[in-house]
Order: C-alpha cells, then sequence, then structure tokens
C-alpha cells in the first residue's frame, strides 16, 4: 500500500503549539526556580503564554552552565533568574536541539560572555531549516524580530564525540548524544554523581511533543539509551520536573503510538481513514491510546499520527520526509 505524504508547514505548526492551551503542569508554577539538589535549579519557562522551554542552571566551582538558550526572551528571564540563585556568571549554555524555544536566544547569550555549546548536528540542523524557521518566527514573535538578526546564531563550540565533558573540583557535567530521537541533534546533560539527567524535548512531562523533526521509531530506543544512567531527577524540556517515570512514559507514548499506526496501517487504512484534515492540518484522529500514556496524550495526536503514518508508510524518518 502507498499513500501520499502530508506535511504541515513547520512554521504554521509550531505557531499553533505556541498558542494552544496545554494540560495542567500538576501544581508547578511556572517561571519559578526550584532546587534540585545542592547546586543545580530548574526552571520551568511558561510555555502556554510565552512559548519558553524549561531551563537548568548548573553550579560549578567558578562559574554557571545553563541548559537551553530559550527565546531570546525566555533567556534574559534565566539570566535574571541565575543572578538570584548565584553571583557566578555563566559560562556555557548548552543548546539540546535547534528548535526556536531552545536555540533562538543563542545571540543573547553569547552577547553577555557565555559561550554557546552543543552537539555538532544542532549546528547541522540549524543550517539545514534556517533562516526559514527563524523570519517565519520573526513575523510572531517581537524578541525574536528586535535581534534584526537574518537568521539564528550558530553555537559557538560544537562536539563530535559523545559523552563531552566539562569537569572541576566541584562537579563534573556529561554531554550525550543517543540517537535520533525528537530531532537528529537530541543532546542530554548527564551530572553522574548528582544523577540529573537534563533532557530537553527527547522528553517531556505533558502533551507536548513535537514530531515534525523526530525519528518516532528510533525515539524508545534513545529513551532506553537514557535509562541506563539510571537518573533519580529527569529535567524535561516541558512541564515539571520528574523522575525516571518521564523517560520510560515518554518511551510508552511513542510505542503506544508507533503501535496503533502500524496496526492501522496493517488493515489497509489510509491517512483520511485515521485522521480528520481541515485546511491542511490535522484537526482529529480515530485512533486511541491507552490511559497509560495519557499524560503525553493531548491536541497534538492528530500531528502525530500523521507523521508516525508518514513514517510508517514511506520507511523512513518522519523528520527525513521534506518540510519547512
Amino acid at each position: 500500500m502507498s499513500a501520499p505524504t502530508l506535511r504541515v508547514p513547520f512554521a504554521i505548526l509550531f505557531a499553533l503549539m505556541l498558542g494552544a492551551a496545554f494540560l495542567s503542569t500538576g501544581g508547578a508554577e511556572v517561571n519559578a526556580v526550584s532546587k534540585i539538589t545542592e547546586g543545580v535549579w530548574f526552571r520551568e519557562g511558561d510555555l502556554k503564554n510565552l512559548g519558553h522551554c524549561n531551563n537548568t542552571i548548573i553550579e560549578m566551582k567558578d562559574y554557571l552552565i545553563v541548559v537551553d538558550a530559550n527565546f531570546p526572551s525566555g533567556a534574559r528571564l534565566t539570566m535574571d533568574a541565575a543572578r538570584k540563585v548565584s553571583p557566578k556568571p555563566v559560562k556555557y549554555v548548552f543548546i539540546t536541539h535547534h528548535h526556536g524555544d531552545h536555540d533562538y536566544g543563542a545571540a543573547v547569550w553569547s552577547a553577555a560572555g557565555a559561550t554557546t555549546l552543543a552537539y555538532k548536528v544542532v549546528a547541522e540542523e540549524i543550517q539545514r531549516y534556517e533562516p526559514y524557521r527563524w523570519k517565519n518566527t520573526a513575523k510572531s514573535r517581537r524578541d525574536v524580530a528586535e535581534l534584526k538578526m537574518d537568521a539564528p546564531e550558530l553555537p559557538r563550540q560544537t562536539f563530535d564525540k559523545s559523552p563531552f565533558m566539562l569537569k572541576d573540583s566541584t562537579r563534573e557535567v556529561q554531554f550525550h548524544f543517543f540517537g535520533w530521537a525528537h530531532t537528529r541533534g537530541d543532546g542530554f546533560a548527564w551530572l553522574p554523581k548528582e544523577r540529573v539527567l537534563v533532557t530537553g524535548d527527547a522528553v517531556t512531562n505533558g502533551p507536548h511533543n513535537n514530531t515534525a523533526d523526530a525519528s518516532l521509531g528510533n525515539w524508545p530506543v534513545v529513551m532506553d539509551a537514557a535509562a541506563r544512567l539510571m537518573p533519580l531527577h529527569v529535567l524535561p524540556g516541558h512541564g515539571p520536573a520528574g523522575g525516571p517515570e518521564l523517560l520510560t512514559g515518554q518511551a510508552a507514548f511513542m510505542r503506544e503510538l508507533m503501535g496503533a499506526v502500524r496496526e492501522a496501517v496493517g488493515e489497509g487504512k489510509l491517512l483520511s481513514d485515521i485522521v480528520t484534515m481541515k485546511e491542511d492540518k490535522a484537526i482529529a484522529t480515530s485512533l486511541k491510546l491507552p490511559d497509560s500514556v495519557s499524560n503525553w496524550t493531548g491536541h497534538s495526536l492528530p500531528e502525530q499520527v500523521v507523521n508516525a503514518y508518514n513514517e510508517t508508510v514511506q520507511k523512513r524518518p518522519a523528520g527525513e520526509l521534506p518540510h519547512n
């Protein structure tokens, strides 16, 4: 069976996701900074109103490491948060992946003297998709437009061997790449002594998964690799902090999603049989996922089904198929 590949332009999907309402964060206060363990703080970004990702602040002997550059406005809020928890300067900002809510504030951090750091594929993905996404985002986000740049800044430093390490007399931080999940270049920050894992959007706590650039079939494999680190604390890209249950839950959601789609394809169903479209946007799906993954199931499920269907019938990662 073959079927045409249906893609919603990423820039449109991204804007819709930023403006949509998400499920409750379980009582966590967005924009607040919480202490995870000594010298490690977690800031849950305001996704619903500002489109911000989460940030983690890690204290070293003489400096701070921040995980994710955020949007420019989120970068400035995270700078303020870092100053409140420590007088030390932010020396490194680790960018987990290329999406704007995690990367577009890079120039703000560089101007403040920090070095942006990422796995090498993050830089390759920026070059793959930009400046198209940047220019479209600048039309709707003043903080991006106000930078008066033609494209996002590339990471100032990249690494190609995993793990890359920053270490001093007080702490060791490892930066890992486990494979293609949410994006081709998903990076993780791991504190082995404290057993804290910072995941970017490879893990979310809530129905916040964007699958447009993903390898849905490989996503659980990446989660299994991360879980072998045996973290106590898992700090996701969106939603509140949690524990290892976020890794197993994220993996289960992707397995259930792909399993449901593969079953439908095996029954000979076309995409139009399982997804309702309106003006090139997936608005509903007849597929149901079990309650065990309800934390990750939300308004984006129809588009996730589209991506999973395309990946299944084309036998290529969804993110490898043509889109903007």
